[in-house]
């Protein structure tokens, strides 16, 4: 038995499509036993036009009688593929909705529908049949963005076979639809008689054929399998072309026999169910994110499958929708150093700390890479208390005393003390800052003018008053000055030698301390000094002085490079140190002490570069 079943698999491997027993014949792509190929012709095009109008637009047709039809497009986009019959009937992503990937009955084919993984695949979508088709199909693309690209491509049999043909690229041009209709007529008929054979090529032997005495019809049916929808397979014999007498099935061409495709046998619509589409991609590159899917309630009917109401698939826990996903823990804000001293010693200044955005493997990445809203603070403002005493001044004079030749300028100077605390205090030091300068005019020509005197001090410590001031008559001359009679400048206007004067009508003036040390060596720092408008009178805060006139409180100082400073004690500990730079490992303490030198370099180097860019 075992070598007699070895010698008919042997024989059965050497069974051509003919029936014969080394033959070696095979099917060609045309479904042609022994054939070349020069039966049928294939229809290749790329549809890359792009649309200006969202919704339903046709890209191609399929002909009646198509096989190997493969519709794929080129790049994954939001755009969709759609199939409907020429009839208007919906076979695949018809009326606005998205069908879920599966096989779909139409044009007398199965049609398989591919929609790749949304998240990870970056192919399209694709429309997959054998055919034969029994009628024409059109293509449509659900437009929604600019259409990368539609392949499509099927096979037809030829009208004249004389050889080989060429692809034909442009399926609708000239009279391609009388040529279509005639083929659609060949591939019909070639279901019931044998295949035509090209001129050229020697029919082999064939036992006596039947065929024309002969041929199948369907006599009945399987029991329906199912409660409703397909579930019921025809069943075919072989009969009497005249009387329909059933003979024996040899009798017929077994290469011709139809195919038993499940038909409906239930026409009651099948239960409700979930149609669950691919999950959206993650809503975040990084973090908590949220993916969505379509979740859409079906039914299948008379062999279409349709959406129906929500209601419909009650009976069923409805999936979700929505779910969160993370892709990769986000980077994050971290605080890299204490804060700094404040920039003043007494009073009002600023300090500040380093705050880095650090990803989840400990690198430095840029700011942007990390939540901006969430960034802690690296500057504020620190107050030192109120300073015990110091020195105010004003600023100096634009008068000069003397309109010609040397004279002073002169601007008020004292000592504030703190009008908060009630301890003893020191006083403001030995330094007093100086409340007079020289200034020249230029050289005095040889004239008669009259001099005046500083004016005395007001009679009144408030309100009106009056003061005395010399009042002489002067000659100005290269050699110098002369004191002259009165009558000597009776010619000109006597200046006053007495006014009027009223202290608390004297208002306020700005007054500012000595400039803060600098809050940074190098680099770019700024310092600081504390402004105050005070009354003349009383010494007394005020805010009587003109906001425009405030003399500055803070401005930029040391704005050269840092230099680095030589730690006798920063050195490197091991020899490849220089790996541990190029992985970035300075970060860490451990690393920053065993390589100190190279990380200190490497660091500078760093600094001077953002100084310059």
């Amino acid at each position: 038995f075992e070598i007699f079943y070895k010698l008919l698999t042997l024989n059965l491997s050497n069974l051509g499509c003919d029936g014969y027993l080394g033959s070696g014949k095979v099917i060609d792509k045309c479904n042609v036993c022994g054939g070349d190929n020069s039966t049928c012709r294939l229809v290749s095009e790329l549809f890359k036009h792009s649309f200006s109008k969202i919704g339903y637009h046709k890209i191609a047709e399929i002909p009646e009688g198509a096989t190997k039809i493969n519709v794929t497009e080129m790049v994954k986009s939001r755009n969709y593929l759609a199939l409907r019959s020429r009839s208007g009937r919906s076979i695949i992503n018809g009326n606005w909705a998205i069908d879920r990937p599966g096989r779909y009955e139409g044009g007398g084919t199965i049609f398989t529908y591919r929609r790749p993984n949304e998240i990870s695949s970056t192919a399209g979508e694709s429309l997959l049949a054998e055919g034969p088709t029994n009628e024409i199909l059109d293509i449509y693309i659900i437009f929604q963005q600019q259409n990368p690209g539609v392949h499509y491509e099927y096979i037809l049999p030829s009208q004249k076979i004389t050889g080989p043909q060429k692809p034909n690229h442009r399926p609708e041009a000239g009279n391609g639809q009388d040529e279509q209709e005639k083929e659609n007529v060949n591939s019909a008929d070639q279901g019931r008689s044998p295949p035509r054979r090209p001129d050229n090529q020697v029919p082999a032997v064939q036992p006596p054929r039947r065929g024309r005495e002969y041929n199948w019809k369907q006599t009945s049916a399987t029991e329906c399998s199912v409660s409703c929808g397909k579930g019921q397979y025809p069943i075919f014999h072989c009969v009497n072309r005249l009387n329909h007498v059933q003979v024996s099935d040899s009798l017929c061409d077994s290469s011709s026999r139809p195919s038993s495709q499940e038909e409906a046998c239930n026409l009651q619509p099948c239960p409700g169910f979930w149609d669950i589409g691919e999950w959206s991609e993650c809503s975040k590159t990084c973090g908590l994110g949220m993916q969505h899917r379509q979740v859409l309630c079906r039914q299948v009917y008379a062999n279409r499958t349709l959406n129906v109401h929500t209601s419909h698939c009650r009976h069923l826990e409805r999936p979700e929708t929505a779910s969160s996903c993370q892709l990769k823990i986000c980077s994050e804000w971290q605080i890299r150093s204490e804060w700094t001293s404040c920039s003043v010693p007494c009073g009002l200044g600023q300090r500040s700390r380093e705050v880095r955005c650090v990803s989840n493997v400990g690198d430095f990445v840029s700011d942007e890479e990390c939540n901006m809203n969430l960034r802690p603070i690296d500057m504020e403002n620190c107050d030192m208390g109120a300073c015990a005493k110091s020195w105010f001044y004003t600023e100096w004079g634009d008068k000069c005393s003397a309109e010609c030749g040397m004279g002073v300028k002169t601007r008020g100077v004292l000592c504030l003390t703190n009008h908060i605390s009630s301890l003893p205090l020191e006083g403001c030091g030995s330094e007093r800052p100086a409340d007079s300068q020289v200034c020249n005019n230029g050289p005095c020509e040889n004239r008669i003018e009259w001099f005046t005197g500083p004016w005395s001090q007001c009679s009144a410590e408030c309100g009106p008053g009056s003061q005395q001031r010399a009042v002489v008559c002067l000659v100005k001359s290269e050699e110098g000055i002369s004191v002259m009679p009165p009558y000597e400048c009776s010619s000109l206007n006597r200046p006053l030698s007495q006014q009027s004067c009223n202290l608390k009508a004297c208002g306020a003036k700005w007054y500012h301390t000595e400039w803060s040390a600098c809050s940074k060596t190098c680099e770019g720092g700024f310092r600081v000094r504390e402004v105050r408008c005070l009354s003349d009178h009383e010494v007394q805060s005020s805010e009587g002085c003109d906001e425009r006139l405030k003399p500055a409180a803070r401005e930029s100082c040391n704005p050269e490079p840092c230099m680095p400073q030589i730690d006798e004690n920063c050195r490197d500990k091991y020899f490849n140190c220089n790996m541990v730079v190029q992985a970035r490992l300075c970060v860490y303490d451990y690393y920053m002490t065993t390589c100190c030198a190279s990380c200190i370099r490497v660091a500078h180097k760093q600094m001077i570069h953002r100084g310059r860019s």
